[in-house]
């Protein structure tokens, strides 16, 4: 990171140093980190209290690993420290130090109901092509995970690329004054997390923060193809593209094609002139998202042929994200798993849909969680849009799901993964295709990967799914 004295942590978080008598002298450069496991040499610790554990008691544990200070919101003995009222808002404070630390680092700042971390990961291969970048790890896109990452920025570090989710209005507003965005893109607004926001409204509100952020030199990416999205160019008074498949789109694709993958190839119409792109992700809506990586990359000053040989290298790089395993035996496993909403799910079934399958298309399709009332109409939705595709079978898994099987002719409804695995293994035959979709607490992602593993992997599948940010030693902190 951007080296930092104790003495200038506690001038930005307003805090009181205990434990140093020269606090000028004590240098963070290492990895800040909110778990004492992931400490070095140079570590500030941030002790948070989380939901399973208290971070202050890990204090000794993160200086055995080399951490030279923490920032905690009472005295410990084991490591200098600076004490706050609230670490969780003094994190942020840090971070903000470092970002205004580097006065040539550009940010991009992305949110939007889905598809937030493949285009992270998509804009983060693309710009690391020329110059160091920065990029959250899995979806670190919440009020801790934002000040992990922007607290690895170094002095060369060109790019920070900022995921901004939000769980309620205001949220992505406090995400900005972190890193606050020279450049945003603004994917879709759907449904998700509808219950926690109230309505599609609601969602579109806290979403707009971002935009709204983004000062007259800078540019709001936003998509043409969501009429939600593409309003929100209204009252901006930054510069705005709108990047999709409509011809009144700045950065627009045409003569769209999938291969026998279901991976999209276009050509690229841009202020810069015109290109074919090819894309190793599976599905079409990658085209939307790559089209407003090639619209940030422009901005960023990347060359038009940069940005088509980097769209073209990318691989996927966050795990459960339409990630396709070859089974020896000939079955082909799309582990799409990660987290699911009502329009992640029809364009995950969109995808397989699109594959030149030799056997027969298998959608195994957990529940879809903070939907509110409307929760059973759409997972109904989702298992008839999955019939409507042609999908050979439809599993329905677990009793968030029930909704689902009872919509879709012919679907099976099992209670757990451990059923589904078992339906699935004496089912699956040369050829199939088998997609598994879902929220991230149903266990689908780990069906998916004893799945990918025809030779036997261990049964894993009660395993708890790894946390998007860790907390107090563990304890899941963000969502």
């Amino acid at each position: 990171m951007i080296a930092l004295t104790l003495a200038r942590v506690a001038e930005l978080t307003g805090g009181e140093v205990h434990g140093a008598d020269a606090p000028e002298a004590v240098v963070v450069d290492g990895v800040v980190s909110t778990d004492s496991r992931e400490c070095g040499p140079g570590s500030l610790y941030v002790a948070r209290v989380g939901e399973s554990a208290d971070g202050h008691d890990f204090a000794a544990a993160a200086a055995a690993a080399g951490a030279v200070a923490a920032l905690t919101s009472r005295v410990v003995d084991e490591l200098p420290c600076v004490v706050v009222d609230d670490v969780q808002t003094a994190f942020g404070r840090v971070a903000r130090g470092v970002v205004d630390e580097a006065p040539e680092l550009r940010v991009v700042g992305i949110t939007g109901s889905s598809g937030k971390t493949s285009v992270k990961d998509l804009l983060a291969s693309v710009l690391s092509s020329v110059a160091e970048t920065v990029a959250p790890v899995n979806s670190l896109n919440g009020e801790i995970g934002v000040p992990l990452t922007v607290c690895r920025v170094t002095p060369t570090t060109r790019f920070l690329v900022a995921e901004m989710g939000a769980r309620g209005i205001g949220h992505i507003d406090y995400l900005t004054h972190i890193a606050p965005p020279q450049v945003a893109i603004v994917l879709n607004v759907g449904t998700a997390h509808v219950g926690e926001f109230g309505s599609r409204e609601n969602i579109a509100l806290a979403k707009s923060e971002l935009p709204r952020a983004v000062p007259a030199g800078g540019l709001s990416i936003l998509n043409a193809d969501d009429p939600v999205v593409a309003a929100m160019a209204d009252g901006l008074v930054s510069r705005v593209q709108l990047v999709g498949l409509a011809p009144e789109a700045d950065v627009r694709a045409e003569d769209v094609r999938l291969d026998a993958r279901g991976r999209p190839a276009y050509t690229l119409v841009c202020p810069q002139g015109t290109a074919r792109i090819s894309l190793r992700q599976s599905g079409a809506h990658h085209v939307g998202n790559s089209l407003a990586v090639a619209a940030a990359a422009l901005e960023l000053g990347l060359s038009l042929d940069q940005v088509v040989a980097g769209l073209g290298a990318a691989e996927a790089v966050s795990r459960w994200r339409m990630e396709i395993t070859d089974r020896p035996d000939g079955v082909v496993v799309v582990n799409d798993a990660y987290n699911a909403n009502p329009d992640s799910m029809r364009a995950a079934l969109d995808a397989v849909a699109a594959m030149e399958v030799a056997g027969e298309r298998w959608a195994v399709l957990g529940g879809m969680l903070e939907l509110g009332a409307d929760s059973d109409a759409e997972h109904a939705g989702v298992g008839a849009y999955a019939v409507r595709l042609g999908f050979d079978h439809v599993v329905a898994v677990g009793e968030g799901a029930r909704p689902l099987a009872e919509a879709a002719a012919g679907a099976e409804w099992v209670p757990d993964t451990d059923a589904a695995h078992e339906l699935l293994t004496a089912r699956l035959h040369r050829g199939d295709v088998v997609l598994l979709k879902s929220s991230r607490d149903s266990g689908l992602r780990w069906l998916g990967d004893r799945l990918a593993d025809a030779s036997g992997a261990p049964d894993v599948a009660g395993a708890p799914d790894a946390p998007d940010a860790v907390g107090a030693d563990g304890a899941v902190v963000a969502r």
